[in-house]
This record gives structure tokens, sequence and C-alpha cells, in this order.
């Protein structure tokens, strides 16, 4: 994968002497379930632990949407501490200074608890409603971390109007998608059109708040049966609540919403909805051919789930 910027062990310990003058590391493993960045699980001599993660080296395999993803990441985590009562992991050191390698780093708590991806279905069914009731009052915690305007939380632009920024993302897939030779089973300009027709139902949102906009199962930890953190903030932004995962039409569920505070939405808030779906799949299906996946089944899964959501229109 494109954006995996593996270090040899040789230069993990460097980093590490760097990060933890007097510290020794026993094992240096990589964990692969990553989809973008790599991430290694340290050990040092005293039996603790942390993790390491490590951008790509340049934005070849990052869409246009994707900007300063570390740099964001590490600056909503310390929102999220600041603000939140739910837990992400400290920031234990982070250098942007690619003296030791050629990606940005940081070494971050390993937190408690498995992977939900990897366990949800061995879990009951009253324990996933319980989980994503709870996931969805971490969303609702999110709502309280606000600014007067919006745009990617790694980019220096920013936006008076969420129509403006909503337009942008837009955009950016389609361009993006363009010079990949994505099909991406529509009319370009006709979808920019339609959202030319209805951009107004975008400005009913004055303020911006911190969106994850990434909430899956795979970046949420679980521990007894709760959530024990959330991970991958990369592509925080300054937007709507309803811009993150939860929220898409394929996953919305009703404990969720209950976790949320939200049991119906207005007529301009389902439109949003729609195209905050639209983007979703966009950049499942666009993403594909930046990170070079081999296999092409997410592009697939999401085309479809792209074409559903425009014959709802």
């Amino acid at each position: 994968m494109i954006t995996k910027n593996r270090q040899s062990d040789s230069v993990i310990n460097v980093m590490i002497r760097k990060a933890f003058p007097g510290k020794t590391a026993v094992a240096i493993k990589e964990l692969t379930e990553g989809m973008c960045n790599v991430t290694y699980n340290i050990t040092f001599s005293d039996g603790e632990e942390c993790i390491l993660k490590i951008a790509a080296k340049d934005t070849t395999g990052n869409t246009s949407n994707e900007i300063s993803l570390m740099a964001a990441e590490v600056k909503a985590m310390q929102l999220v501490r600041e603000h939140c009562s739910f837990k992400v992991a400290d920031v234990l050191a982070y250098d942007c200074s690619r003296t030791i390698c050629d990606g940005d780093y940081f070494f971050m708590e390993k937190l408690p608890g498995d992977n939900y991806s990897f366990i949800k279905e061995t879990l009951s069914e009253e324990t996933n409603r319980s989980l994503a009731k709870e996931i969805g009052e971490i969303s609702r915690q999110l709502c309280s971390i606000t600014n007067p305007q919006f745009g990617f939380l790694g980019d220096t632009k920013r936006y008076d109007r969420l129509s403006d920024f909503v337009h942008t993302m837009l955009s950016n897939l389609i361009s993006d998608g363009q010079k990949k030779n994505v099909d991406l089973g529509c009319d370009a300009n006709k979808l920019l059109e339609d959202f030319e027709k209805e951009k107004h139902i975008f400005d009913e949102v004055t303020s911006a708040t911190l969106v994850h906009w990434d909430m899956w199962e795979g970046n949420v930890f679980v521990q007894d049966d709760h959530v024990s953190g959330i991970i991958d903030w990369e592509r925080a932004m300054w937007g709507e609540a309803f811009m993150d995962d939860r929220f898409r039409s394929h996953n919305r569920s009703s404990a969720f919403l209950e976790g949320f505070g939200k049991k119906d939405f207005t007529e301009n808030e389902l439109k949003r909805l729609r195209w905050y779906d639209i983007i979703l799949y966009l950049t499942m299906m666009v993403e594909v051919f930046f990170r070079e996946f081999e296999d092409k089944g997410q592009y697939f899964w999401a085309k479809e789930q792209f074409l559903r959501v425009l014959n709802e229109a």
C-alpha cells in the first residue's frame, strides 16, 4: 500500500532513543489492520508498551481532501482531551522534523481493550446496541467543541459557509476521480449542478463542531463491554456532526441516534445527510485508486451504495 511508510527496526530505535531517553525496546511489531499510515506496537524492557504511528513520506497516496493528516490527528486528540470525558490516547512524542525518517511520526499510549471490528460478531445484540449508544454519546460530546468557521483540521483554509466547504469536498473528489480515471457511475457535472440547486440547505448550520468523520468500528476500542477509546483522528474536520460515518445510511442505527439525542430529522437535515452519504461513498471509491489497493472490493461496494443514494433522490 503506497501510504505505508515502513521503517527498519534500526531507524525505529533511533526514534525511540530520541523520544524516550534511557528506554530500550525489546519488541517492535507492525500492526497490520490500518488502511493508511503504518503503525507499530513497541514493547520496552520494563514491560511498558506504546504505539508508534508514521505518516507517508509524501501525499501521492492521499486524496485532495486529506491534508496534513498527522498534524490534524495530533490537534484533534489534544482538543478532545481538553474538552471531552471519553478516552483518546495521550500523545507521548511528536516529530515533524523529518530528520530521522522521511515521514512525520508520533508515539502515543496504547489504549486498553480490543478493536471493536475484531470482536463485534462475538458480542451479544444487547452489548452491541449499548456500544452503539455510547458511540452516539461520544459524537454528541464532540458537538461541545466548536469553531466559527468550517474546514479540514489539517488545512489552513477556512470557510464561512458550510455549503462552500461541502462543495470543495465534493469537487475535489470528482477531480481526483477523473485524475485516476475512476468510473464514478454518474455524470459528474450533473452531480455538481444538483448540489448547486440544494446548497442553501447547508447554510442553516452557522457554527462548526469537531467531527471525527471516520468513527466506524475499526476506530473504536472496547473493554469490558464499554468503549475504552477512539483512534484515528487524521480526517477530523470543523463541520456538522451529521458528517460522521455513524450517520451514513448503511449503518445509521436507532441506538446510535438515541445516544446522540436525535430521534427525527427535518427535510433539510435529511437532504444534507444524503449529500454526506454521497461524499463518503465517493471517497471510498476514489481512495482505492490513490492507495493502490490490490483488492478493489471497497470500490465496488462503495459504488453500489453511491448509486443507491443517487437513485433515491
